[in-house]
């Protein structure tokens, strides 16, 4: 586990102890604080938050990473290698989102 994962999976655990209406008003304050801890290391090590902006920021990423790793197409024109290494970057994006 990666320490941003380990980080945003903390802030889930922190927002269920605050949605929590069992909790103590100590526990929320202390939540608070440190939900804001972590929510300012995660700006800091410049993370995208989590939303539909991450999905974009991870899809981003990924393409740039298989215009480095693979070779360029053939010169045929055959776009079916294009098309099928970008469905394997959506595929591969929406695991990691789905998991997260």
């Amino acid at each position: 586990m990666t320490p941003v994962e380990a980080i945003r999976r903390k802030l889930r655990s922190l927002g269920a102890v605050l949605k929590d209406s069992a909790a103590t008003e100590h526990e929320r304050a202390n939540a608070k604080a440190l939900k804001a801890t972590l929510e300012r290391k995660l700006r800091q090590e410049g993370i995208p938050t989590g939303d539909w902006t991450d999905v974009a920021f991870r899809f981003g990423r990924t393409i740039r990473e298989i215009k480095t790793t693979t070779s360029s197409p053939p010169p045929t024109g055959d776009t079916s290698n294009t098309a099928y290494r970008l469905g394997r970057a959506l595929r591969q994006g929406l695991k990691k989102w789905r998991l997260t």
